[in-house]
């Protein structure tokens, strides 16, 4: 029996145009496999192999936009392959990797008993960085307040032997690991304590946590990394001082300046206290410029910027304010853009595979595998 159907199945090596004979035997009972089916592209929703299907997906995490991801594989592979085919490509292969990283950090907080802690005398004499943050995400659904903004989670793990150091104490990060989650910080923290586990948790001696301050990153912190020493982004405490100090001297430069570089000085010496007697206790201000007495007092013991110096730790978040760039807003905040919750996540979790060096071992290899 023979059956000829005309299919048009899109590979690494180009469009390949088949006509879809299946022959059976009676006698032997034997069938021979037609070519799609031997390819995996007969049940699937694409006539595309899964090596070409992370191909497509590269390009959809990685272009501005779909249509700019259209543009580049037509350029590259010679094929045309329409801009909604490579959204639901990328999106479900983001799925796919987005599911497994959920896995293993549900896992993670359902066996913190089975961490692996060794005492301080056998672990290794490196320090390993946890840096965290949060950007928002443009959705297409509203909340209980009206707001179509989500915000996307963002972890960087390294270690001071991931880095080149340069002479000014500023380093460049050649190894690291992003993982991130449009979720809550609840949710978030198998992510974050799973990618430190990858890094050496538990067998690093020092963990220093940078962050902005924030409450859920506190205490996130605090309960899953109980050994850590948290520093205050000395560039968020710069901010915010900066901030302070304009509202309270009217935007006048000449007072505003002054005063916020003598605050920022002392508490890089270490006089928090004289710091504080600056700051007035009853000031009132506008509801988005930080009360700064509170501020610093929430997070007194984490700027002893002279101890962390003298250690030779980074004091400032940029690493992660880059992830925040490189990661969300190059690809998921371009003018006009908003996402389904699902696919943002799904394209996120492609961007961190991509830039922790992970989407051979991570993506292609799974998807192919499969």
């Amino acid at each position: 029996m023979k059956t000829g159907v005309k299919i048009v199945i899109k590979t690494l090596n180009g469009e390949v145009e088949i006509e879809r004979d299946y022959y059976y035997c009676r006698n032997c009972k034997h069938s021979e496999i037609p070519l799609d089916a031997r390819l995996g592209t007969d049940k699937t929703e694409f006539k595309i192999t899964n090596e070409m299907l992370v191909e497509i997906a590269f390009f959809g995490q990685n272009q501005p936009s779909f249509d700019e991801a259209k543009k580049m594989i037509e350029k590259v592979y010679g094929m045309e392959i329409n801009t909604e085919t490579i959204r639901l490509a990328t999106e479900g292969i983001g799925r796919i990797v987005h599911e497994v990283e959920a896995g293993r950090a549900q896992w993670t907080l359902e066996n913190m008993d089975k961490i692996e802690m060794l005492n301080d005398s056998e672990k290794q004499g490196r320090t390993l960085y946890i840096m965290t943050d949060g950007a928002a995400v443009n959705t297409r659904i509203e909340d209980e307040k009206g707001s179509t903004w989500r915000e996307n989670k963002t972890v960087i793990v390294f270690t001071d032997k991931d880095m080149i150091k340069r002479k000014d104490g500023s380093g460049i990060i050649i190894k690291k690991e992003y993982s991130a989650l449009i979720g809550s910080a609840e949710e978030f923290r198998g992510f974050v304590l799973s990618a430190a586990l990858r890094a050496g948790y538990g067998k690093i001696k020092e963990v220093v946590i940078i962050a902005d301050g924030a409450t859920w990153i506190r205490n996130m912190c605090n309960e899953i990394f109980p050994d850590a020493t948290q520093i205050l982004d000395l560039y968020h405490l710069k901010e915010n001082i900066y901030t302070y100090a304009k509202e309270r001297f009217n935007q006048n430069e000449k007072e505003y300046v002054p005063w916020a570089e003598s605050v920022i000085a002392l508490i890089e010496k270490g006089e928090i206290v004289q710091a504080l007697s600056e700051i007035p206790e009853d000031n009132v201000f506008k509801p988005k410029t930080v009360n700064l007495r509170t501020y610093i007092n929430n997070n007194i013991d984490k700027i002893n910027y002279p101890d962390y110096r003298k250690r030779g730790w980074f004091v400032g978040s940029g690493a992660i304010e880059s992830a925040n760039k490189i990661i969300v807003q190059r690809r998921l905040k371009q003018s006009g853009m908003r996402w389904s919750v699902q696919g943002a996540q799904a394209v996120i979790a492609l961007r961190c595979k991509v830039e922790s060096g992970l989407w051979e071992d991570e993506v292609r290899d799974r998807v192919c595998a499969a």
